[in-house]
């Protein structure tokens, strides 16, 4: 199959005093406003419709008025940042049929044993059966550079504003494969103008020490979210103690959903520190617990619990629920 040649960035050749010039100072924390109404989260584009992070689905997303677009971002083996939710490929690509013999001891496909002229060769495939016909490959992995060139194409032929919402996969798992993540995509960030006016930006990741990375060691000023997940080593993260901790390098916090059923005062407390709250992951079609539909459970969080903005696979539903709640 044939192959393309994509140029890529070299963050060697910027240097600090750029960082600078553009406002990522190191002592810069960015304060942000809450939102009202919430903003809507294209998790992985729209992904109830299509195969999750493919250009067709940011597009689509966008098309039916998300305000930013979510992409995950994994490393090949030559450095460029992919839009894969996993470090593994066999999930949501056919990369099994083209490259059987590159799987790892453990019988995964990692993206990072990968050139990206190799994976220009797979084709997306839907994750969930009950959704878009995973026997249909149609739609290939792109970069985070086509997608912020989509978004702000977009942006420019539209008039709108909308952002991308980046997350950083696993950075502990590249740098102990030699690919670290955060410098190189700051680099990469400053060249596409992430963060300017025409492509607002929320950096994401699970992990609190690239955030603290990003922020304390490489002078990032632009918007940051700490993820945290129902999980007992981030449980901490919700005390007051810990919510202060990240005040000190985010600017929100992106909970699963379920922290905040289970401790709605999660979002005042977070509110009373300057941070945001943008829970994950609304879906249609797995509506959370004691909800009797999505409508429900979107309306207790737009006006009970007051979030600031939300994760969805379906953006569609997230905005008629907002423009109902909020008319507007």
């Amino acid at each position: 199959m044939k192959t393309s040649s994509v140029r890529l960035v070299n963050p060697l050749i910027l240097v600090l005093p750029a960082l600078v010039m553009l406002g990522w100072s190191e002592s810069a924390r960015p304060e942000q406003p809450l939102e009202t109404p919430p903003v809507i989260i294209a998790h992985r584009g729209a992904s109830g419709y299509l195969p999750e992070h493919t250009l067709a689905a940011y597009a689509m997303a966008y098309g039916m008025g998300a305000d930013y677009i979510e992409p995950d971002l994994v490393r090949t083996r030559d450095g460029a940042f992919i839009c894969r939710h996993d470090i593994h490929l066999e999930d949501t690509t056919d990369v099994a049929k083209w490259f059987p013999d590159r799987k790892r001891a453990d019988g995964r496909w990692y993206a990072i044993d990968f050139t990206l002229d190799e994976i220009r060769q797979l084709r997306a495939r839907e994750r969930l059966s009950n959704r878009f016909p995973q026997e249909i490959e149609i739609l290939t992995i792109p970069t985070f550079e086509e997608v912020v060139q989509l978004v702000q194409g977009l942006n420019r032929s539209t008039g709108r504003k909308v952002g991308v919402y980046p997350e950083l996969k696993d950075p502990a798992f590249h740098r102990k494969e030699g690919k670290p993540m955060e410098a190189d995509f700051l680099a990469l960030a400053q060249s596409l103008k992430v963060g300017e006016k025409n492509c607002p930006v929320y950096i994401q990741c699970f992990d609190p020490d690239a955030l603290r990375r990003l922020r304390k060691e490489l002078g990032c000023a632009l918007p940051m979210v700490q993820l945290i997940s129902d999980h007992p080593m981030q449980r901490g993260m919700l005390t007051d103690k810990g919510l202060q901790a990240i005040a000190e390098i985010a600017q929100a916090i992106g909970p699963d959903k379920t922290l905040v059923d289970k401790d709605p005062s999660l979002v005042s407390r977070a509110h009373a520190l300057g941070l945001k709250v943008h829970p994950y992951t609304f879906r249609d079609d797995q509506v959370g617990s004691g909800y009797a539909d999505i409508t429900a459970e979107l309306e207790k969080f737009y006006q009970e619990y007051g979030v600031d903005g939300l994760f969805t696979d379906f953006t569609g539903t997230a905005i008629k629920v907002r423009q109902s709640v909020f008319n507007r």
